[in-house]
């Protein structure tokens, strides 16, 4: 009997060996269903099994066969293939679904790179409510930081082809590029988006890219101390919590017996005021009822003068008639951008809450909610450490049905409670190397057609070390995909911040010039300019299209070789001087300029070095610029400020020059 029970025990071992052995292989997380894999170069397919355990991969009607090392590792490589799909894969018991062959993007960068379409649906919701295409295939990597060295791979995350409910999740810029380019090319495009909101430069280059700036690689040493990193983090916490339950506890609008968010609460002794108006957050100045005091401060560079502003908390309040065809309804209450973060109330009752002040605050109503005569609405602003306002030139409009009630003016204005200015502990994410170690080293034994870069806006008070920075990131991403040739595509920075009055210089206009410079002195690169894509008020600007399409004409003449599109606005050659005139010269093939009535954007400067604004004009796909106050001018700036405002060089294939001066001659 007892021989019998052993026999039956290892028969029973054997079996469950048997049916759990091949499982044991693991595949990375991109490997998985709906993936896109690159045509036309081999395929590695990696992962990880027991110690010397047999691995075959089926696919395509052929089988290929591996041995997991002493780490358990292994791969196996497949031949270059032809765009098509879908196709089934299997690696020993596991199946890998809806695999499509075609042409894989690698896109990265900072918040740009990220911002969703559901972000831009003012600009495309029609255009995006009823696009599907499942050749198209997106996965953005979750957010991780590695400072010991790089990860193997990334956390759990899925393949999302386009349809009409993944587009929201799609980032802009990708979408359209991604878009665009199937349209050109038919072939399946698989779009891998590694991108964190905020990030420097230097977080996505590896310890040996950044060997040249040993300043660097000292701070991602501090950060390589795990106890240090959660004390700070801990910290953080702590402190963050502590301000709220402060803040929270001492607010007025929320201790007081009545709510100041209750509809009935008496607010005849509030301040007026318009949501346009600043002083509310400035301490010290006395509140002038309905008016725009403080906007000529920040719609002036000249102006230096030295302000404390007031952080807590601040309430508002704005009753509104509604006649009974509007009752009842559900509405979308837009009140713009709010520094720093918001909770709104209609009636009394929350529709909705903003953290921090990016995002456009669009807010459900309710249907039910609104009622015939007097309604209520009131935001509680939160002011962290700065400037608490209401974004100008952004919609603050109650929508029923179509029919908009404007809620800029005529509101009620009072404190809740002041806070000191939060100043937490020093940041121990987005440090050196930590996105590269573990964003894109996973990534190494992906085939990519090419890299799309997005990122600059956080780098651009160091900018005179960007040409060499965003250079070691492109050599260092070839080098790790062993691509020495991949194409690699830039999106400029646009316009952004207030217009000045006068030629200016501004930290963004550096980083273009920067970014400009890469393009011209590293091959296989091209960039996309978007001086006219940007929004004053917004470092998110809508428009992410354009970008898209002008990535994709570059992309199309690089990375698939179409010599005869053009992918470039006007690009500055070299120019000469003719008596008080200085004639400017493009590079062939980008100077088919587009005729204006008026040339916008020029400034001109002698040997005093002070730039004017200047008139021009094209004669023969050259531009003559002067300025009559000017008797010998030797240098030209065009769109050079952080926000240039209106400029109007381009070509007839309408593609805008990339801003450019010739200081640099001199």
């Amino acid at each position: 009997m007892e021989t019998i029970l052993k026999l039956i025990l290892t028969l029973s071992l054997s079996l469950c060996f048997a049916l759990t052995g091949e499982a044991k292989v693991k595949l990375p997380v991109l490997v998985s269903d709906g993936m896109v894999l690159q045509r036309d170069q081999e395929i590695v397919i990696w992962g990880k099994a027991d110690a010397g355990e047999g691995v075959t991969v089926a696919f395509n009607k052929k089988k290929y066969s591996a041995t997991a090392d002493a780490e358990g590792k292994w791969n196996v490589i497949l031949p270059a293939m032809k765009a098509g799909g879908p196709f089934i894969m299997t690696v020993n018991d596991l199946e890998i679904k809806d695999i499509l062959i075609g042409d894989v993007w690698l896109c990265s960068g900072q918040s740009n790179m990220e911002l969703p379409i559901r972000r831009v649906l003012d600009l495309y919701a029609d255009e995006v409510k009823d696009y599907e295409n499942l050749m198209i295939r997106y996965v953005k990597t979750p957010t991780s930081e590695n400072y010991h060295g790089p990860l193997e791979d990334i956390p759990e995350v899925s393949w999302l082809p386009l349809t009409t409910d993944n587009a929201l999740s799609y980032a802009a810029l990708c979408y359209f590029f991604a878009r665009d380019l199937y349209e050109k090319t038919k072939v399946p495009i698989g779009i891998i988006n590694s991108s964190v909101g905020g990030s420097p430069i230097e977080a996505w280059i590896s310890e040996e890219g950044l060997k040249e700036f040993p300043h660097y690689l000292r701070d991602r040493d501090l950060h390589r101390s795990d106890s240090y990193v959660a004390n700070v983090r801990k910290l953080e916490f702590e402190r963050r919590k502590l301000w709220n339950d402060i803040l929270n506890k001492e607010d007025k609008g929320l201790n007081e017996n009545v709510k100041w968010n209750d509809p009935d609460y008496d607010d005849s002794d509030w301040n007026k005021m318009d949501l346009n108006n600043k002083a509310f957050s400035i301490d010290g100045l006395s509140f002038i009822n309905g008016s725009s005091l403080f906007n000529f401060f920040s719609s002036d560079p000249d102006h230096h003068i030295n302000l404390s502003f007031i952080n807590g908390s601040f309430w508002f309040r704005k009753d509104i008639d509604l006649p009974a065809s509007l009752s009842n309804k559900e509405a979308i209450l837009r009140l713009g951008c709010i520094v720093d973060a918001d909770s709104v109330f209609v009636n009394g009752v929350f529709v909705g809450t903003i953290s921090y002040q990016y995002p456009p605050r669009i807010y459900k109503v309710p249907a039910g909610l609104l009622k015939q005569g007097k309604n209520n609405i009131t935001i509680r602003v939160i002011s962290n450490s700065g400037r608490a306002e209401f974004v100008d030139d952004k919609p603050y409009k109650l929508i029923i049905e179509g029919n908009e009630i404007d809620l800029r003016n005529d509101w009620k204005f009072k404190i809740g409670a002041r806070m000191p200015a939060y100043s937490g502990p020093p940041s121990v994410s987005q440090k050196p190397t930590g996105f590269y170690n573990g964003m894109i080293a996973p990534l190494q034994n992906f085939k990519f057609k090419g890299a799309i870069w997005y990122q600059g806006e956080t780098n651009a008070g160091r900018h005179h070390e960007y040409f060499d920075l965003l250079s070691s990131l492109i050599n260092n991403w070839r080098t790790l995909f062993k691509s020495p040739d991949l194409p690699f595509f830039i999106a400029q920075l646009p316009n952004y911040m207030r217009v000045s009055e006068k030629p200016s210089d501004g930290t963004w206009a550096y980083m273009r010039e920067a970014q400009q410079k890469v393009t011209q002195v590293i091959p296989n690169t091209g960039l996309a300019v978007a001086i006219d894509a940007g929004e004053w008020n917004d470092i998110h600007p809508l428009n992410k299209k354009d970008i898209g399409k002008r990535i994709s004409l570059q992309a199309q003449r690089i990375a698939y070789g179409d010599k005869k599109i053009i992918a470039d606005g006007p690009i500055f050659d070299k120019m000469e001087m003719s008596g008080n005139q200085i004639i400017i010269s493009f590079k062939e093939g980008t100077n088919d300029l587009m005729p204006v009535d008026e040339l916008k954007g020029f400034a001109i400067a002698g040997e005093d070095n002070i730039f004017k604004w200047a008139k021009a004009k094209i004669e023969n796909n050259k531009v003559i610029v002067w300025n009559d106050e000017i008797s010998k001018p030797i240098k030209i700036r065009y769109a050079w400020a952080d926000n240039p405002g209106e400029v109007n060089l381009r070509n007839k294939s309408a593609l805008p020059a990339s801003p450019f001066r010739t200081d640099i001659l001199y």
